[in-house]
């Protein structure tokens, strides 16, 4: 895999590749903790012996830079040193969100042109199409494709990892995004977008002494912000296999954890927990969320009942422009998203692409550009052309889709989301993707699906449908195990209702909102 050619704000001029500040810390402190999964600990001398072994594995098998390796299954150790010594022998890794379809993962795989994809057991019980160019190994030495002891170079093997010299403008990862129709845009992250979010990591504790509890999986770019500082700064991290609010809480206690990265949602649910203040947090300093609107009530319970800093990221996975809100020193800006990070220029275009004065107090569709931006969509310049805005001087800044203001204070205000999109549990759904999918159904003249508040995913998808013949239409319940049984699980619609017609403006686009306003009006429990 080539880099896309296009202008990247410059890196650091100290750029350090994440597995070689590894190797430093196993060599500097090799006893430290480095990693704890599942009552499973392994300190730095043995993360970076076994990632040694994954990366001269690899190249034993004639992969080296710029190939690709694709990753499914839930966190675990193995999971982690295959991605981490698939970097240190310069492959880029694409994981894979066990939660989509097996066509999906299928047609993720084949577009990254992934070589090797390993699974575990419950991604084996997919039954997923893998491309025939890919051979498949296990996580684990479970029953089927050739398993990890068999594949790995053996401890102690005179074999070693030959050196790679990093480059920045490197892909690191490729990050699906979501979809359900075709193949979901694969976002390239090159290495110099995670060297920047390690160098912002040091300015919120992130060291030696860091303990960071992770919930999310190792497919989301929400815990590779949190997981890649960690490492880097030679702290420890925690991880769960599965998130579980009892289980959360009690691993937070007996690890003493001082970060933690999560979505809203599990910030809603752990505090909602009528044991939550029985918990001694006390060693919490800094705690995170990003992806998903953050509601100023539940950020101002979590400072009120939980201890330690409570920062928000607002950003892309595509990077671009990124705002913080540090919210224990701004408690009166707690509707806001923040104010514009060290060294992220953040900007309002209008509909024409023209730049909105900050001053005026106007409003305008967000782009940002940093040192942390995305490569581009893997394979797909004419998706990478339209995600970007050029302001006067030529420079390349990402565009976000969301439409905010700037305070008098320079804080981001977020409007609405101006591509619709839906966040569910943290994660990115597309109604345009369930709508292709709704009218594949012959029954089905028109849909239109939209995001509505759910108590468990803080939004959730919902369908409006117009019959083809309203006399001998399906049933809702039906349509909508039929439209679930073709998507991702996070992807699934909560509610299905059959309408005439759907509201349309003089142009003919359908005014989502007035259907919104219908749906609440009548809700179910989501």
């Amino acid at each position: 895999m080539t880099p896309h050619a296009t202008s990247l704000a410059p890196p650091s001029p100290d750029f350090r590749d994440l597995p070689s500040m590894i190797a430093s810390h196993a060599r500097q402190r090799p006893e430290a903790p480095a990693v704890i999964v599942e009552g499973q600990h392994t300190n730095y001398a043995a993360l970076d012996a076994l990632m040694d072994r994954v990366a001269a594995t690899l190249q034993r098998d004639g992969l080296g830079p710029g190939d690709c390796v694709a990753v499914c299954g839930a966190s675990s150790l193995a999971y982690l040193a295959v991605f981490m010594g698939a970097l240190r022998a310069g492959l880029v890794v694409a994981p894979l969100a066990p939660g989509s379809t097996p066509g999906q993962l299928a047609d993720m795989a084949r577009d990254a042109g992934a070589q090797r994809v390993f699974i575990d057991g419950s991604t084996a019980e997919l039954g997923v199409p893998w491309p025939g160019t890919a051979s498949v190994l296990h996580l684990d030495d479970s029953p089927g494709a050739p398993g990890w002891s068999e594949w790995l170079v053996q401890a102690g093997h005179p074999q070693a990892a030959r050196p790679v010299a990093i480059e920045p403008a490197w892909p690191f990862n490729l990050i699906y995004s979501s979809g359900t129709t075709g193949t979901p845009k694969g976002i390239v992250q090159p290495h110099a977008m995670r060297w920047a979010h390690v160098q912002r990591a040091a300015r919120f504790g992130y060291g030696a002494d860091t303990v960071t509890l992770v919930a999310t999986p190792l497919y989301s770019n929400t815990t590779l912000v949190a997981v890649v500082p960690t490492l880097a700064h030679g702290g420890c991290l925690v991880l769960c296999a599965k998130f579980d609010a009892a289980r959360y809480l009690a691993l937070a206690e007996a690890h003493r954890a001082t970060h933690t990265m999560l979505v809203p949602v599990q910030y809603q649910r752990l505090m909602a927990r009528p044991d939550f203040d029985r918990h001694d947090l006390s060693s919490f300093r800094w705690k995170f969320s990003t992806s998903a609107p953050f509601h100023a009530e539940l950020k101002a319970d979590v400072l009120a009942r939980w201890p330690g800093a409570l920062v928000e990221y607002y950003g892309m996975t595509e990077g671009g422009g990124t705002c913080i809100l540090q919210a224990h020193l701004h408690p009166h800006k707690l509707h806001t998203v923040g104010q514009p990070a060290e060294g992220h220029d953040i900007r309002l275009i209008d509909e024409d692409g023209r730049e909105v004065p900050r001053a005026a107090g106007a409003s305008g569709e967000v782009v940002g550009r940093s040192g942390a931006m995305m490569t581009g969509y893997h394979g797909q310049p004419g998706k990478t052309a339209e995600a970007e805005w050029h302001d006067g001087e030529g420079r390349r800044y990402i565009r976000t889709g969301d439409i905010g203001r700037f305070d008098e204070d320079g804080f981001l205000i977020l409007h609405d989301r101006r591509k619709d999109m839906i966040i569910s549990g943290g994660f990115n759904i597309y109604p345009s993707d369930l709508e292709a999918v709704l009218r594949r159904h012959p029954d089905v003249a028109d849909a239109a699906v939209l995001g509505v508040p759910s108590v468990q995913w803080g939004e959730t998808p919902v369908a409006y449908v117009v019959p083809r013949d309203a006399a001998n239409a399906p049933s809702t319940a039906l349509l909508r195990e039929w439209a679930n049984a073709q998507v991702g699980k996070t992807q699934r619609l909560a509610d299905l209702r059959m309408v005439a017609e759907l509201p349309r403006s003089a142009i003919g686009k359908v005014l989502k909102r007035e259907l919104r306003q219908a749906w609440l009006a009548s809700p179910l429990a989501v």
